[in-house]
């Protein structure tokens, strides 16, 4: 059964009415409400404001990283481990074949299920995932394989035990390492982008976001806490924070914004696979050609380049 947001309740109304006419055998009603159902859809998902993208991140059946690695990939093979403490689920690495290119996917799994949520943690990676993707990375430089980050996490794990074995050493470690890998680096922000959670993850010579993903340096419902103690800010917060992919890309902060299905990709995760699939292929053969000393370098005046400003 899908489930709805609260914005979407008039398309549950229609959605509902359809499966009735539809146990009704009642066949010209179930074109109409069809016909009925696109132009809800296209009024509902025209203007949605930022803590509605925000909410439409965090839905429930939006396609995660196993979600599109299993669309995009062929012949995919998983690596376990970072070959220090232990293997971290919330981070899922795989070789494989995209469009008969062979590509390394590092990606960020919140886990689909309880049990799932609860052995992914949620997708809050310990400093060992994020060890186990540095170490994937490393792996596809040796090999001269480029690389595919999926982003979607609340953010790194701030547990005792995760900041013990060092986790702030970790994202800080792997800011470091895939801004000078020599090989080249691709990233989608596929839901939520938490902060240093989401960076660790996110170096790269291109970033996109998917048309309703989230990316910012706190979540909306903390800021609201923080600067007015109060959780009932947290849509005002949203606005603030600016969070939204447009934004960002308005911004200069990231360098596309990828289109899901008309009403998200939770509704048709295959659109955004696509979607993602052409994006992809494109940036390769804009970058395949490149230098290895030159896309560094290009990176590196990237990422020196962000928060850059002038006095006034």
């Amino acid at each position: 059964m899908a489930a709805y947001l609260d914005f979407e309740k008039s398309i549950q109304q229609i959605d509902d009415d359809i499966v009735n006419a539809q146990i009704k055998g009642d066949i010209d009603a179930v074109n109409i409400l069809k016909k009925n159902l696109e132009k809800e859809i296209a009024k509902v998902y025209k203007n949605l404001s930022d803590f509605q993208r925000l909410q439409l991140a965090r839905h429930p059946d939006r396609p995660y990283a196993l979600d599109y690695i299993e669309l995009l990939l062929s012949d995919a093979y998983e690596i376990h481990g970072d070959r220090t403490f232990r293997d971290d689920p919330s981070i899922v690495c795989f070789i494989g074949y995209l469009g008969g290119k062979k590509l390394m996917i590092i990606g960020e799994q919140k886990g689909r299920g309880t049990k799932d949520k609860i052995a992914r943690n949620f997708g809050m990676p310990h400093p060992e995932g994020y060890r186990k993707a540095l170490r994937a990375a490393r792996l596809a430089e040796k090999f001269g394989l480029p690389i595919l980050f999926l982003v979607d996490t609340p953010g790194a794990y701030p547990g005792i035990g995760a900041e013990e074995r060092g986790q702030s050493e970790a994202i800080a470690r792997n800011l470091y390492e895939l801004s000078a890998l020599e090989t080249i680096t691709l990233a989608v922000v596929i839901g939520e982008g938490g902060s240093g959670g989401a960076l660790a993850i996110g170096v790269a010579d291109r970033l996109a976001m998917m048309k309703n993903s989230v990316f910012s340096v706190i979540s909306p419902e903390g800021c609201a806490a923080i600067l007015w103690n109060d959780p009932a800010k947290s849509e005002q917060a949203a606005k603030a924070l600016k969070i939204t992919a447009d934004d960002l890309k308005s911004q200069g902060l990231i360098d596309a914004v990828i289109d899901e299905s008309i009403n998200g990709a939770h509704r048709n995760k295959e659109i955004a696979a696509k979607n993602i699939a052409t994006y992809v292929s494109k940036a390769l053969e804009e970058l395949e050609n490149t230098n290895k000393k030159e896309l560094v370098a290009s990176r590196m005046q990237k990422i020196l380049s962000l928060g850059a400003f002038e006095e006034a």
